[in-house]
């Protein structure tokens, strides 16, 4: 059994149980966003499409305002104090929601519905960094590359689950019941997380962990934002996170045009995504199961990094080419498994040679801000290639290219880490020893 686990998932018999955690709390936290993604898109497109462009530019600057309040709490606080204080703010304001729908129907129209989209795209991306952060911080450079992928396949079953929820309770109990539904899941994440951080420092991570979980991290509400700035390694990520954005929004306003084509209602609309969303954490789950952790591990950070921009670049071309809502769909599944199964998981080993307080930081303000930033860069660039009547042609034209950039930064970034992990290594390692 020792042996089979260890082939398929690289998984070491001691590090089992908390991979398992880790998953279950990945699990949570996935299945939260997923069930209630579909409302938000569905609810956003009231207005139309147009109206979510602009809704992006709110997105980013309350994200912006939003990243000091975090940074105070990251500063004042111990580690899970501040991680369960953000996931029980966000499960307080979804109960607000389900509670004003359900009470209020009369007062809720399209005003509430946008400001509802812009409120869960500043949740959903806090969510997830958070969840990275603490894996980052939990797991060593070795152990995220063999580990991050399974850990993954948590998230994947969750984003699996909350769409496939969404979709069979969105008409007979209502869009709202999903937020009451996923209020409960971030509950059940805070437990998660409280329980991966019960296990011995040495069970997961180096000695040096044991001092430093529990200290509180210190520093200015703003430290993120000058950290970044300070570290070409750092704007390198910023600048790999940003192109991701953009081509997610390409991505994503094609999806949004394609459906609302379809002319339907606002529950049959969030039905709609919800499918869509299965069938691209289905192919995403695939690839954590038995790729992930092998190509990190054979092939290393920096090829892990470089194919996603491989496959968008193949992926617009063929969008091009064909233009059907069945070409949309295979580039939207392969953009999504490559992005979550093999992509991120990679993303997060770079954070793993940074001290605690960079990587808790700076992670905030590169994964919500910069990567709103890049939304909204995404929206407008999209929306002027349809002004001009460039269509799809001219998005794969746009896109092509920045996926060309994309790899030879994200090759940049991953041989860079590792110059990075073996500086640290030769630094922490005594005189005497072996080097």
């Amino acid at each position: 059994m020792r042996s089979v686990l260890q082939t398929f998932t690289n998984i070491r018999r001691q590090e089992l149980l908390p991979t398992v955690v880790a998953g279950v709390f990945f699990f949570c936290v996935l299945t939260a966003l997923m069930s209630v993604r579909p409302a938000r898109e569905a609810l956003g497109m009231q207005r139309g499409i147009e109206s979510v462009r602009w809704l992006f530019f709110v997105t980013v600057a309350v994200t912006f305002a939003v990243n000091p309040v975090f940074g105070l709490l990251v500063s004042k606080f111990r580690r899970m104090v501040f991680i369960s204080a953000t996931y029980l703010f966000f499960a307080f304001g979804l109960l607000v929601f389900y509670f004003l729908l359900i009470l209020a129907p009369a007062h809720i129209g399209e005003t509430s519905g946008q400001v509802f989209y812009v409120w869960f795209s500043v949740f959903n991306l806090f969510a997830t960094m958070l969840f990275w952060a603490l894996m980052t911080d939990r797991f060593s450079l070795d152990q995220s590359e063999r580990l991050f992928g399974a850990v993954s396949i948590g998230g994947t079953l969750g984003a699996i689950f909350g769409p496939w929820l969404a979709s069979v309770l969105a008409k007979p109990m209502g869009t709202p019941f999903l937020l009451l539904v996923a209020a409960g899941f971030l509950l059940l994440a805070v437990c998660a997380a409280w329980l991966l951080t019960q296990f011995q420092d040495e069970q997961i991570k180096d000695v040096q962990s044991v001092n430093t979980s529990q200290e509180v991290i210190g520093g200015g509400a703003w430290e993120g934002l000058w950290t970044v700035l300070r570290s070409p390694y750092l704007l390198g990520i910023s600048g790999y996170v940003l192109i991701v954005a953009i081509i997610a929004t390409f991505i994503y306003f094609t999806r949004l045009q394609m459906v609302a084509a379809l002319g339907v209602d606002t529950d049959t609309r969030t039905a709609t995504f919800a499918q869509i969303d299965l069938i691209s954490q289905v192919a995403t789950l695939i690839l954590q199961a038995f790729v992930t952790s092998h190509l990190m591990k054979r092939f290393g950070v920096p090829f892990t990094l470089a194919l996603l921009p491989i496959c968008v670049a193949l992926g617009f071309i063929g969008l091009a080419i064909f233009g059907s809502l069945a070409a949309l769909i295979a580039l939207d599944a392969t953009f999504r498994a490559v992005q979550r199964g093999v992509m991120r998981p990679a993303r997060e080993t770079l954070f793993t040679t940074m001290p605690r307080a960079e990587r808790y930081k700076s992670k905030a303000f590169i994964d919500t801000f910069v990567y709103r930033g890049g939304d909204v860069v995404g929206a407008q660039t999209e929306g002027l290639l349809g002004r001009l009547g460039m269509g799809l042609t001219g998005l794969a034209t746009f896109a092509v290219p920045l996926a060309l950039i994309w790899m030879a930064l994200g090759i940049w970034l991953g041989v860079t880490q590792r110059h990075r992990a073996l500086q640290s290594t030769s630094t922490n390692t005594k005189p005497g020893e072996n080097k």
